[in-house]
């Protein structure tokens, strides 16, 4: 049983690390998961108080990758209209068009257009839009390595806690 529990953390950490770039699959969470199964087994010497850092560490960034693409919007001088053009933008990248469902350069691309239309539609200037549109392709960015440097901190714990 010790063996599967260690097994199941690992696939919940390695789909954690990939939830962290892919769209629509909360990274953190399911990497968390998957440290949650590795401190129930006794193979893995994790402390509560690392679970319990680390949970609160999970909620922090699935908020703020919620809000970190709307305060580099802001940032960059745009507006909700941008911001809501670069949510649209993920959802369309989800769906695949046209460079497959999820596939990385429409989760770049999408966005980055999105947010570039919605300014565009409030305020008819290319630069003003331009400018709004890289804010929320930055916020985009910031908020996927957030993520990724989450997970794969922690499966280095759960590597170095089995070790």
């Amino acid at each position: 049983m010790d063996i599967a529990l260690i097994i199941i953390a690992f696939i919940c950490l390695a789909i954690g690390i990939a939830g962290a770039v892919i769209p629509g699959l909360p990274g953190p969470p399911i990497g968390w998961a998957g440290l949650l199964l590795a401190f129930l087994s006794p193979l893995a010497d994790i402390s509560t108080p690392m679970l319990i850092v680390t949970a609160l560490l999970a909620a922090a960034i699935t908020v703020l990758d919620y809000v970190i693409p709307s305060l580099a919007t802001k940032r960059f001088k745009g507006s909700k209209y941008g911001v809501w053009g670069c949510n649209i933008g993920l959802v369309i990248s989800l769906l695949g068009l046209p460079f497959g469902p999820g596939g990385l350069l429409g989760v770049v691309f999408w966005p980055f257009v999105g947010a570039f239309v919605g300014e565009y539609i409030k305020t008819h200037e290319t630069h003003d839009s331009l400018q709004a549109a890289f804010g929320s392709f930055i916020g985009l960015l910031t908020g996927t390595l957030l993520k990724l440097v989450y997970c794969i901190a922690l499966l280095v714990v759960v590597i170095v806690a089995l070790f």
